[in-house]
């Protein structure tokens, strides 16, 4: 792993801490999160032909991140502040469900550069997984997807909390 690996994965982790103490939600918080996974992309993800399962693989590890994703953005808390602000808190529950994923990449990718390896190319073997690309580029799309899932959780949760509420007489 290179400096840029581990500053790309800490920074992803740290999104949601940030948020754990009350946090204006505006249409701009998005910023960091989709720049990080942009930064991502744009440094592992080459083309490669997929054989096998790849697809499999990449489809699978993309719905687990859309799951946390979900998960995280559905338990954060979302409140109208009384000067008008959306405040958002990430609470434990949302944390959990965004480190389990930010925090599997990362493990992964610290072992399977060590010694888990063997294990790795034992099971692609196995599986029919062609390449370290697919694995590369089924663990980004799963980043990719958690945050997105999340962001735009957090922000149609943001939007309609915004809204006015309109009183109906009882």
């Amino acid at each position: 792993m290179t400096v840029t690996d581990y500053v790309i994965d800490i920074l992803l982790i740290a999104v949601v801490a940030r948020q754990m103490r009350a946090r204006e939600l505006t249409p701009a918080s998005v910023l960091l999160p989709v720049v990080l996974v942009g930064i991502a992309c744009l440094h592992y993800l080459t083309a490669f032909t997929p054989r096998g399962n790849d697809v499999f693989l990449i489809t699978l590890l993309g719905a687990a991140g859309i799951a946390l994703g979900l998960l995280s953005g559905i338990t954060t808390v979302i409140w109208r502040h009384p000067d008008g602000r959306i405040v958002a808190r990430a609470g434990l529950a949302a944390a959990a469900f965004w480190v389990a994923g930010m925090g599997f990449r990362f493990a992964f990718a610290v072992w399977s550069t060590g010694s888990g390896a063997a294990d790795i190319v034992r099971f692609s073997t196995e599986h029919r997984i062609s390449s370290a690309q697919a694995w590369t580029t089924a663990l980004v799309l799963m980043a990719v997807s958690e945050v997105l899932a999340r962001v735009a959780v957090l922000q149609l949760r943001r939007a309609r909390t915004q809204q006015p509420r309109v009183l109906t007489p009882a």
